[in-house]
């Protein structure tokens, strides 16, 4: 029987790869590559992870070119993801039918976790349910953003008897929710922390976590807020890609 695995490998620092990934590593037959056209740098550190870490022997890489995101109409996200997932399934269904020998491991290397705001465990899922051949997949967890980023702000995510909440930037439009005092940012793909109301809070903040360009700041919003919106999109225009986290928590 088929076997597909998630390998969780962090986000960007080959050391942060787990012993259990380690071994994940050299177990698979097939690798699974999702390319996005102008963006390689996530493409080569996750060939750095395989050549830092696998002993096995040779073995086969597919391909898989990343649709686009289809365009929202009258604000539905949820219908543009879901048009932009079936994409996704349809194409790496062909793939793995077509790539993965009836014996054989096949493996995807997931940025960070493959359950906290990744949609490769949420696709492969439907490709799994859709296969007329009974198909295997095991997930194997890796080092988060979330905790990459405040293990290096030295800060611990949650505080007493407080509840943490971790949220996709676009439900922050409006400013931090009313009822939670610590709240986890991800998929900003617009600096939201720009537009929301500063006063009382602090906010930690960290792109390229792991890597070499590894970009760090934090302290009050109002203060730091405009430094870190500059410097994000300077970033993003010499690099051509932006990946960031950061924590917003209410003062006192």
């Amino acid at each position: 029987m088929p076997r597909l695995l998630l390998i969780g490998i962090g986000v960007g620092d080959p050391d942060h790869v787990t012993v259990q990934a380690v071994r994940a590593l050299d177990a698979f037959d097939v690798l699974f590559v999702v390319t996005k056209a102008g963006v390689d740098e996530p493409l080569a550190l996750r060939r750095t992870v395989v050549e830092r870490h696998r002993t096995a022997g040779p073995y086969r890489t597919v391909e898989l070119a990343d649709p686009p995101r289809a365009r929202e109409i009258g604000g539905d996200h949820r219908a543009a993801v879901d048009e932009w997932r079936a994409a996704r399934t349809a194409t790496w269904t062909t793939a793995i039918e077509e790539g993965l020998g009836a014996d054989e491991t096949g493996a995807f290397l997931v940025w960070g976790d493959p359950s906290l705001y990744e949609s490769t465990l949420a696709v492969v899922q439907g490709v799994a349910d859709a296969s007329p051949t009974p198909l295997t997949v095991e997930v194997i967890p890796g080092v988060s953003a979330v905790h990459v980023l405040t293990a290096r702000h030295g800060i611990p995510l949650n505080r007493v008897g407080r509840a943490v909440q971790i949220t996709p930037a676009r439900l922050l439009a409006d400013g931090m929710p009313a009822d939670v005092d610590d709240v986890v940012v991800m998929l900003d793909a617009r600096a939201t922390f720009a537009t929301i109301p500063a006063e009382g809070i602090d906010i930690y903040w960290g792109a390229y976590l792991g890597t070499e360009d590894e970009l760090l700041r934090s302290g009050p919003l109002a203060e730091v807020g405009p430094e870190i919106a500059a410097l994000r999109a300077e970033a993003r225009e010499r690099k051509g890609w932006m990946f960031d986290t950061y924590l917003l928590r209410r003062t006192g």
